[in-house]
């Protein structure tokens, strides 16, 4: 079991790897690391849920290839080898995005909590989350992580607009909300397993707490176990963003290298195997 858990890790990693290098210039963003937790609970090296719980973070980075979110629940042949787990990328990644954040989430998961029944691992870009006790469809306002910038006193046009924003994304319905009026962005979120009722309250707690906790700071980050909401006025705290912007044009060259060198690999491979079709057809 030992074996096939370092396995299964190797092949996680790697599949990250080739991802990031496919789409090189958004992996540095979305996979910029927010939270992570770990249950206290762990599990007996070499036992079934350890198999279990491999075959989950498996089947999280497969089907983030096609959909933004999905869940899993893993059975074995008792109820005490059952895993639990989703996974829910940001709204507008683009699937070979999301793909390569929850490729990146799981790894992290797995060395951040290893050993341990459950964890949870937050990226810019996506959200894992797995654990022997269901909590699919559950709702959870906790708050697991806040962060505010600095204060730029009160100001009533951006205050102002920062509120019409928050509001906006309060009052608009879906799991993914943006955005933005007077230079201030914000955007919310809630994981796929909630109703639309749980998903409108989580959100309104999430702003809630955003207005009373960060008050006139330039950006604010609310994130409760099941949604959360940010804003920034100006841009304040996009800095990974920014840093992208500057080297652009490093990052697309790279990126055309790459995509030319998989080109010339693909097309090597072809004539080679048409170089052996011919051999045997010739013989």
């Amino acid at each position: 079991m030992a074996k096939r858990s370092n396995i299964s890790h190797t092949l996680l990693s790697s599949m990250y790897v080739f991802l990031c290098v496919v789409g090189f210039s958004e992996c540095s963003s979305i996979s910029t690391f927010l939270y992570s937790g770990c249950t206290q609970q762990r599990y007996t090296p070499n036992s079934p849920y350890e198999w279990n719980i491999n075959s989950l973070l498996t089947s999280l980075v497969n089907s983030a290839t096609y959909s933004a979110y999905n869940n899993f629940t893993v059975v074995g042949s008792t109820q005490q080898d059952a895993v639990y787990g989703l996974y829910q990328c940001r709204g507008d990644l683009a699937m070979p995005d999301c793909a390569a954040c929850v490729a990146r989430a799981v790894t992290r998961a797995g060395d951040i909590c290893r050993g341990t029944c459950g964890g949870a691992v937050q990226l810019d870009g996506c959200f894992v989350k797995y654990d022997n006790a269901t909590f699919l469809g559950a709702a959870d306002k906790t708050v697991v992580l806040k962060k505010c910038g600095p204060s730029v006193g009160y100001n009533p046009d951006a205050m102002g607009s920062r509120d019409a924003v928050l509001a906006g994304l309060a009052a608009a319905g879906g799991n993914f909300r943006v955005g933005g009026s007077g230079g201030v962005h914000g955007v919310a979120q809630c994981t796929g397993d909630l109703s639309y009722g749980e998903c409108q309250d989580c959100v309104a707690e999430a702003i809630s707490r955003l207005k009373s906790d960060c008050g006139t700071a330039d950006y604010g980050d609310m994130f409760l176990g099941k949604c959360y909401a940010r804003y920034s006025v100006g841009g304040a705290h996009d800095e990974s963003k920014a840093h992208d912007k500057s080297n652009h044009g490093g990052v697309k060259t790279f990126s055309i290298i790459i995509g030319s060198l998989a080109g010339v690999a693909i097309l090597i491979i072809f004539f080679a195997f048409m170089s052996k079709i011919c051999g045997r057809q010739g013989k």
